[in-house]
């Protein structure tokens, strides 16, 4: 299965979709934030692996609370995984803290802050 296949987008989505509902929906532990959602999943071509990037809208203690509950839960996960798709191999599944989505926050106060310095006549329209 190569990289950008559409087999492979679409185990990809599939997976996503399915690790989004288990984290949100069946998960019981307190130490997962509210505010987890699964940003990106790479599936390996031999369906061995998987890489599931996730972001959690919350401070460092909340984000790293969040990835040890997934770790410890990663069994359970693994096995409704299981269960909800029908895969040749069900995939050993890596978390990874995705801060794209709060790198782009900041980035995006940063842009504001230099603009909001600007006058409306010395902008170029």
């Amino acid at each position: 299965m190569r990289k950008n296949s559409i087999k492979s987008t679409r185990v990809n989505g599939e997976v996503q979709r399915e690790l989004s509902r288990i984290i949100s929906r069946e998960i019981k532990d307190p130490r997962i934030h509210p505010m987890t959602s699964v940003v990106a999943v790479e599936v390996a071509p031999d369906l061995k692996t998987c890489k599931a990037y996730v972001s959690v809208l919350g401070d460092e203690k909340a984000q790293q609370d969040t990835l040890a509950g997934l770790k410890s839960a990663v069994g359970y996960i693994r096995r409704e995984l299981a269960r909800t798709i029908n895969l040749r191999n069900t995939p050993e599944i890596r978390f990874v803290l995705d801060q794209s989505i709060e790198y782009g926050v900041n980035m995006s106060k940063l842009i504001d802050e230099v603009t909001g310095g600007l006058s409306g006549d010395d902008k170029n329209d």
